[in-house]
């Protein structure tokens, strides 16, 4: 083969997520607009990841959007990038064009399951996708200097991780955290550390009791900093399979540190804000869209 020639396994490959034609923008019955299915990163040996975003109806805005990186939850092991939870799925409009009809866009974004790769792939992920964002901001009218991370339990752990540790590139200016566990080693509710069989010890690739170093890593409680972004952080008072507490001593902990966190714990609501009436979900998001706004108006860093 001639040098500098491609082989025909580079010539008929996709083109790499970093160049490939971005999909046209298709209208949604909301009166917003989504592009779904883009690539963002591809992984040897596994499938590539995806995102979905959701962009404000309005095309001739002038100024760029902020942005709203959205992590969904199920475990580490299964989920599904557009679902915010059990409560929001019956929702018309759903959540997604509801963000981006006050002017923020969101991108639903994969990551690698536990059957797909171990601690820290799914953060490395979101890492690709911030970075991927930032690339394409200008074809895609995106401001990723003004991102808020919002995930809803092992989601709200993975974005909990992302405000706390981001230090090169794209950082989220806060941090929207639903029911997401903040501390992998030791016993809280059900959770069991000693266990091998817990969604956590299959995210770890193995008994946290077992390898408390790497459990340590993966918990949030263990990064927070002075420096951390504003959290909110949202909890059920009854949940069941994440306990409470997580929430509790994170906040406690960056409070110490002098870092900017507000925590609602919600009396009556187990996991997925189970047990609650539908006002009481709304009244959350409403809270936690008030919440990204804020942190998203121009000059806000600055306050």
């Amino acid at each position: 083969m001639t040098a500098g020639r491609r082989s025909l396994r580079e010539l008929i490959a996709a083109p790499h997520p970093d160049v490939a034609p971005l999909p046209p923008a298709a209208r949604h019955e909301s009166g917003t607009r989504v592009l779904r299915g883009v690539p963002f990163a591809e992984r040897a040996g596994s499938r590539p990841l995806e995102l979905d975003l959701w962009l404000p109806g309005n095309t001739e805005r002038e100024e760029a959007l902020p942005l709203v990186l959205f992590v969904h939850g199920g475990a580490w092991l299964r989920g599904r990038r557009d679902d915010m939870g059990l409560r929001t799925r019956d929702w018309a409009p759903g959540p997604f064009a509801r963000i981006a009809a006050a002017g923020i866009a969101v991108a639903c974004v994969d990551y690698r399951l536990s059957g797909e790769a171990p601690f820290p792939a799914p953060l490395d992920d979101l890492r690709a996708a911030l970075r991927w964002l930032g690339l394409r901001a200008a074809e895609l009218g995106l401001d990723v200097g003004r991102t808020v991370v919002w995930g809803e339990s092992a989601g709200g752990h993975l974005s909990s991780l992302l405000a706390l540790t981001q230090r090169a590139g794209p950082a989220p200016v806060a941090a929207v955290v639903w029911y997401g566990p903040a501390d992998l080693t030791t016993a809280r509710g059900p959770y069991d550390p000693q266990s091998s069989t817990t969604p956590e010890a299959l995210l770890l690739g193995g008994a946290p009791a077992a390898c408390p170093d790497r459990a340590w890593e993966a918990s949030p409680l263990a990064h927070a900093h002075p420096g951390a972004p504003p959290f909110l952080l949202v909890h059920g008072e009854e949940d069941t399979m994440v306990a409470c507490s997580h929430s509790r001593d994170l906040a406690a902990r960056l409070d110490e540190l002098g870092a900017s966190v507000h925590l609602r714990t919600v009396p009556g609501a187990d996991h997925g804000w189970y047990g609650l009436a539908a006002g009481q979900v709304e009244d959350i998001f409403d809270q936690s869209l008030r919440f990204t706004r804020r942190f998203t108006q121009r000059g806000a860093g600055e306050r």
